[in-house]
């Protein structure tokens, strides 16, 4: 039985939809104070805006795009306790459009990390929730290490340059332990075998590697790295193999997800997202591609999954999810625990 300690996920992460207004727009309701906000239109084509609070709640990065930091005061103007509020800008807040912020707690702006061989800016960590935001200046050296502050090995992390036009990096614990693959955020290519990467390198409790590629340590670049451990019964890191059967295979969290990303290693297919709060029932139909700027894909039925009390299970036989002896990556964070404790009390996850 899947136990945990996190009662309720959705005080570390928690989807929010909202409308757009094209002024000024409180979005409350979170449950938290978001250190990492991404946003996407739902019902139209714009890119995915990042933006957390330790690089400063006036820079954005972009999913679906290489190019470098911006800076942008009228996109998120505040972040406060229980959400953010938005400024004019189309791609976060145009008038009657409908959007999904994914929201992660971390631990506000944070503070210099010295575990690794490059000393961080900054490092705000959820210790509770094992997520981190580490802000350093790359050196271009192999074997370069950062640290985390997590505690524990981090299973997932993404990394961008900030300075220029780089591809995200992506580090997945269970496609490669040792760090000699990599996936790219930002694109549906397939991994690639590099040392420059990582560093062939497992992450550590404390540090995780870099090789002297500018994707994760650009000579003198500012660069941005989040990283993930699992917690039990609330998130997960990891992969699976597609059967090809519209009766697909089933993938086992400990808990009922809120949030999904799933990716096909060797094959030439997009980021897939899906969460609690735009498809609230089974079978999930609505979906949006991490890589691409494209609206919302609503009712594609070879792409269809169900989100259960205990894991999440593929109903569609596209290679997007499900071809038959491919294997997937995928991060997923709970909504609740399949059972939780509280004090000496089992709580058990109601279905959708």
């Amino acid at each position: 039985m899947a136990y945990s300690t996190i009662p309720k996920g959705s005080l570390h992460m928690n989807p929010k939809l909202y409308t757009g207004n094209g002024s000024t727009n409180a979005i409350t309701g979170v449950g938290f104070q978001p250190d990492w906000v991404w946003i996407k239109k739902r019902n139209g084509t714009t890119s995915h805006v990042l933006t957390d609070i330790v690089r400063g709640i006036t820079k954005q990065i972009y999913s679906n795009d290489s190019q470098a930091e911006n800076t942008n005061s009228d996109t998120i103007t505040a972040i406060g306790s229980d959400g953010f509020t938005l400024g004019n800008r189309a791609d976060v807040n145009n008038n009657s459009d409908t959007y999904v912020a994914w929201n992660w707690k971390a631990n506000g702006q944070g503070s210099a990390n010295t575990d690794g061989s490059i000393n961080t800016t900054y490092t705000s960590v959820n210790t509770t929730a094992k997520f981190s935001i580490s802000k350093y200046t790359g050196n271009a050296s192999s074997g370069a290490t950062i640290g985390h502050g997590l505690g524990s090995v981090p299973k997932m992390i993404m990394v961008k340059n900030l300075s220029i036009a780089s591809n995200w990096l992506v580090y997945n614990y269970s496609m490669s332990a040792n760090g000699d693959y990599a996936l790219f955020l930002d694109s549906y290519s397939v991994k690639d075998n590099s040392q420059d990467y990582w560093g062939d390198t497992t992450p550590t409790s404390s540090v995780f590697s870099v090789g002297a590629r500018q994707e994760a340590n650009g000579s003198g670049n500012s660069m941005i790295a989040y990283c993930f451990s699992d917690v039990q019964g609330y998130s997960k890191s990891g992969i699976y193999t597609g059967n090809g059967n519209a009766d697909g295979t089933f993938v086992y969290l400990g808990f009922k997800p809120a949030f999904v990303m799933i990716k096909a290693t060797g094959l030439s297919e997009n980021w897939w997202i899906m969460d609690s709060k735009r498809s609230t029932s089974n079978v999930v139909q609505n979906l949006l591609q991490a890589n691409l700027s494209a609206a919302e894909v609503v009712g594609n039925a070879n792409i269809y999954s169900d989100m259960l009390s205990n894991g999440f299970k593929l109903r569609g036989s596209d290679g997007a999810f499900n071809s038959s002896g491919q294997n997937y990556i995928y991060m997923a964070f709970a909504e609740n625990p399949f059972v939780a404790t509280s004090g000496t009390n089992a709580i058990p996850v109601t279905a959708r």
